[in-house]
């Protein structure tokens, strides 16, 4: 399920992460489908359970999964979460834009644009 590069950039808790969210935007993961535990995947890469552990605390802030003591690591559902990661993708291209000289007055622009081709 997991392909890791030891040698990359991308360190392991990030490229676990990483690879998790692209499988929940995929569909490959849905709703409720539950992950495997920190010690089995870990177990299983062959590596520390603090660095699955970190990866999922990670994905947990982000809403991407949830915890149910006693019971597993499962998949977040679509509304909430969905609007969560959605919000942080989004703040992320603004930032982005933002790193690449956009000035406030330029993104505001570009904003009233995308509202406006909604009321045409």
């Amino acid at each position: 399920m997991f392909l890791l590069n030891i040698q990359g950039k991308e360190t392991i808790y990030e490229q676990i992460r990483s690879q998790i969210e692209r499988f929940i935007k995929n569909g490959i993961l849905k709703p409720d489908d539950k992950l495997p535990s920190v010690r089995s995947l870990a177990n299983d890469l062959g590596i520390n359970p603090n660095t699955v552990m970190k990866a999922y605390q990670e994905l947990e802030k982000n809403g991407y999964i949830y915890t149910l003591n006693k019971k597993g690591v499962f998949v977040a559902g679509h509304s909430e979460n969905q609007k969560l990661r959605d919000r942080t993708d989004a703040l992320g291209m603004l930032r982005t834009l933002k790193e690449e000289g956009f000035s406030k007055e330029e993104l505001e622009e570009l904003l009233k644009e995308v509202y406006k081709e909604e009321t045409c």
